[in-house]
């Protein structure tokens, strides 16, 4: 069953020892098929992708998905301690990057609560680390 529903969303980037920290509350969908938690939102400027939309799949606290169809198109495969090559289309075009997976907290079903931490790289080149800590406001 799908709801709608407030989300809070922090994501943080950390890059040559820069923080930057982007703050979201939004409309989003949740819903639950298959075991797998499903939340999607519309993104804004907020978040530098206005006219995408973003889904974001997690299977319990192993395996997540971020993707992003719109003007920004993406996915983003995360697995916890391991390595996985994704596309990442931005306006300037397309690339291919790795994203190996820290952590994923799932406690969606218990208290709303979704924490993913990655670390970015572009042939091989670190790029970021990342962080996204997403509550969902009943």
């Amino acid at each position: 069953m799908k709801k709608n529903v407030l989300i809070s969303l922090t994501s943080i980037q950390w890059q040559d020892n820069e923080k930057n920290e982007t703050e979201l509350l939004t409309k989003a969908s949740v819903s639950k098929t298959d075991g797998r938690d499903i939340i999607s939102y519309e993104d804004t400027s907020a978040t530098g992708f206005e006219g995408s939309t973003t889904t974001i799949t997690v299977d319990g606290g192993k395996t997540a998905s971020i993707i992003r169809k719109g003007t920004a198109n993406s996915v983003l495969s995360l697995e916890v301690g391991r390595k996985h090559y994704c596309q990442y289309g931005t306006p300037y075009g397309d690339m291919r990057i790795g994203v190996y997976t820290h952590a994923i907290d799932n406690t969606i079903s218990e208290n709303g609560r979704l924490y993913l931490k990655y670390t970015l790289d572009l042939n091989s080149s670190y790029l970021s680390d990342n962080e996204i800590i997403m509550t969902i406001k009943s």
